[in-house]
């Protein structure tokens, strides 16, 4: 049996989607699941992803030979900008077939793999394919990440209703303190977000990310269990 993949994206870029994966693979590892992640797509760097070494550190590992051999990041790009820019200064075109055999190699390996999207939902992969639309294809249900940060709430509500629009499967919404340096603005955009997956016809968690420092928090059993779907 395959194993099944959770897209993990969040509202906008810099809103704390690479802790937040590693934090749900950590917390997957110690529930005893077998679990690897996936950044299909990488701008800004060189080498190995730096958001796969991320989620390695957070899930207290090294460098797997997935990892090693591009596996688990099919595209890695220069220049720190959305996919289809990144790739066309390359010269270059991402090809959803190149991480789709990727996605089906790791899932014969693992019990569950979490895909982390570049930028936010509707980041275009190329010049025909937004990161949502890619999902709505196949099916992935997601995890969206939100951040406390003043405009969270506008970002939030578009994300979700380009969920609705779409059908896709929505299991969690994770709300990331990090980044919100003004504590009123920080709760209150809680409070309002706390009901916002209801009012679109999801019945999903509302999950707590405290803002870290050098330790990083652990995810509960039963945020993880309601995250997967399962009982």
């Amino acid at each position: 049996m395959l194993g099944k993949v959770i897209a993990i994206t969040g509202i906008d870029t810099g809103v704390g989607k690479t802790v937040a994966t590693g934090l749900l693979a950590r917390a997957l590892l110690k529930a005893g699941r077998k679990v690897t992640t996936q950044k299909p797509v990488e701008t800004g760097g060189s080498g190995v992803s730096a958001d796969i070494l991320r989620h390695r550190e957070i899930m207290g590992m090294t460098l797997q030979d997935v990892d090693r051999d591009g596996t688990t990041c099919s595209y890695l790009f220069g220049h720190p900008a959305s996919p289809h820019l990144a790739a066309a200064l390359e010269k270059k075109r991402i090809d959803v077939s190149v991480i789709d055999r990727a996605t089906s190699r790791l899932q014969a390996e693992y019990d569950i793999v979490l895909m982390e999207g570049a930028g936010g939902l509707l980041v275009p992969l190329n010049e025909e394919l937004l990161f949502a639309d890619y999902l709505q294809e196949r099916a992935y249900p997601l995890v969206l990440v939100a951040s406390s940060r003043l405009g969270s709430i506008n970002h939030t509500l578009l994300s979700l209703e380009a969920c609705r629009k779409r059908g896709l499967q929505l299991n969690g919404l994770l709300y990331n303190f990090a980044g919100g340096s003004d504590k009123v603005i920080a709760r209150d955009t809680l409070r309002v977000l706390r009901k916002a997956p209801g009012k679109y016809g999801y019945h999903c968690p509302v999950i707590e990310i405290p803002d870290i420092g050098k330790d990083y928090p652990d995810l509960s059993r039963e945020d993880i269990t309601k995250v997967l779907h399962e009982s």
